[in-house]
């Protein structure tokens, strides 16, 4: 959803444990290797996306030693996993190889605390001012766009525009969280046009069903019932290609519409609910059924006066 090649430079500014920075290093490294033969070239820029195209920020130290942990088991690309505040203290340059050149960041993605200010968004308003181009998928709790986050939002909107907005299963962080989460797809440097029709998906059927038995196998508590890795797919194409790629969703999981930038509502009606078409228009089965009710009420009532008619 966020455009990420070989070429992109990814940052997150909650890094966490490095989750999102490593899924991002995995899509860029695996897009090298299908794109380049020649083999010195292909090690040259394994190296160069490990050392120079990834940078992630954390603030809390043990969790900091916890990213360099986890980017060094999944191969590398620690060098510029920073420990410091992205809000206060960073100032968009590498920390490591290239001290003094701006971060030239062009993909960013984030999970960020949602007890921040914005539910979070403050984080995101930060990032995207930083950059000149590119992309943004963050997930993050969904009152973010219902409200809680106007102010943040509104100014979002001036400079960057939302594509698309996608409901995530409340089960999403079962055993960690049970807030409802949405992810928000920015295109980084372009004002939002009134006129801009944002994609809506309801992706509360990922295909997955999760439970927390903490001892048991991770495979068994996440199955794929239900062609998770096709609608994945899916969604990827629905946020950049449109109702056209339409497969597995039904129509009633997919709106593209417009979102106020003025007025009570600027701001604060980035998500699926707000924006799902309810079709009011009686269909054969609803007639049916209705006539179906009528008729059995109206011998009900038949019956009723026949029992007090043989009971007097």
């Amino acid at each position: 959803m966020a455009r990420v090649n070989k070429n992109s430079y990814v940052w997150d500014f909650a890094t966490g444990s490095g989750g999102l920075l490593v899924a991002g290093m995995n899509l860029m490294l695996q897009d090298a290797k299908t794109s380049i033969n020649s083999p010195d070239e292909l090690r040259q820029k394994e190296n160069q996306i490990k050392a120079e195209q990834i940078l992630g920020i954390e603030v809390l130290p043990e969790i900091y030693m916890l990213a360099v942990l986890n980017m060094i088991l999944m191969g590398d690309g620690s060098s510029n996993i920073l420990q410091e505040n992205s809000l206060t203290n960073f100032n968009g340059k590498y920390g490591y190889g290239k001290e003094n050149q701006n971060f030239p960041a062009d993909v960013f993605l984030l999970n960020p605390p949602y007890s921040a200010q914005g539910n979070g968004m403050i984080f995101v308003e930060k990032a995207l001012n930083m950059m000149h181009k590119g992309y943004a998928s963050i997930i993050i709790q969904d009152s973010a766009g219902s409200g809680k986050a106007k102010e943040f939002n509104q100014r979002i909107l001036q400079k960057h525009t939302l594509l698309a907005s996608i409901k995530m299963p409340n089960d999403l962080f079962i055993g960690k969280s049970s807030v409802q989460t949405a992810i928000y797809v920015f295109k980084i440097g372009e004002p939002h046009e009134a006129k801009f029709p944002v994609k809506f998906i309801d992706f509360q059927n990922d295909g997955y069903k999760r439970s927390n038995r903490k001892k048991a196998k991770a495979s068994s508590n996440l199955q794929n019932i239900d062609h998770a890795e096709e609608r994945y797919e899916e969604l990827v194409d629905l946020v950049k290609f449109g109702s056209g790629s339409l497969k597995l969703f039904g129509q009633n999981e997919y709106v593209e519409d417009t979102i106020a930038l003025e007025g009570d509502k600027f701001g604060a009606d980035w998500n699926f609910a707000q924006h799902k078409k309810i079709d009011a228009k009686p269909t054969l089965a609803d007639f049916k059924k209705t006539v179906s009710d009528y008729l059995a009420w109206e011998v009900a009532q038949l019956l009723a006066k026949e029992d007090d008619k043989s009971g007097k």
